[in-house]
């Protein structure tokens, strides 16, 4: 019921697509910026570009996460009160996202180097199913860092089944929504428009997707404690 509430609260409260489009937005400079700098060096550096992009989506998923667990649990929710607590929770949000990001990168490493490119997508999907709640840990619970990560893998240690569900549609919707823009409007876009589209269509991802996490969360994290 989550998902079908969450298209309902996202309609009333449009106001939490703020930080995913910031982010979006902010991410298509980067990425327009990298091939500037990076093409004429044969792509040299174009991963710090990536890495500030993912830094970027993690902060704002965050952000999100925050204001629908506000909606959620019936508190007075706003953009503003969402802003505040994850500039509060910055440090660790960002030591959790970057944690996030390090260990699906090791995993990658280490499944290419054993199985090769199916060894390292497994190994990759693993780490992240555990990981899941890194994000939520940090951005509700206020945990930092490897904090996060630990409260993520004991969370979905506890209720494995919670975790599938909100797995699967994130992916979905992350691949789902930019491939429906290829199809339509895309081709009448342009270049600019069609990467302007994706954009738009990723912080709408993250946007609806931060109800079922911070649903999911708050349902796994006290059983996790004990």
């Amino acid at each position: 019921m989550i998902y079908a509430r969450a298209l309902a609260l996202l309609a009333r409260h449009p106001s939490l697509l703020a930080m995913p489009l910031f982010a979006a937005v902010f991410a298509l400079l980067l990425e327009r910026l990298g091939r500037l700098t990076t093409d004429p060096l044969g792509g040299l550096g174009a991963g710090l570009y990536v890495f500030a992009e993912q830094i970027a989506y993690g902060f704002a998923f965050a952000v999100a996460i925050i204001h629908a667990s506000d909606l959620l649990r019936g508190r007075r929710a706003s953009f503003d009160a969402a802003w505040d607590e994850g500039r509060r929770k910055a440090g660790g949000i960002v030591l959790a996202v970057i944690g996030f990001w390090f260990i699906l990168y090791v995993a990658a490493l280490a499944g290419a180097t054993l199985a090769g490119p199916i060894g390292e997508l497994l190994l990759q999907l693993v780490a992240a199913f555990f990981l899941i709640y890194t994000i939520p840990a940090a951005a509700i619970g206020g945990l930092p860092g490897s904090l996060a990560l630990s409260a993520s893998i004991r969370a979905v240690r506890v209720r494995p089944a919670w975790a599938i569900a909100p797995a699967v549609a994130f992916v979905a919707l992350w691949i789902g929504l930019p491939l429906a823009v290829a199809l339509w409007p895309g081709p009448s876009l342009g270049p600019f428009g069609y990467d302007l589209a994706v954009a738009i269509a990723h912080a709408i991802a993250l946007a609806y997707m931060a109800f079922p996490f911070a649903h999911a969360y708050d349902e796994v994290a006290f059983r996790a404690l004990w």
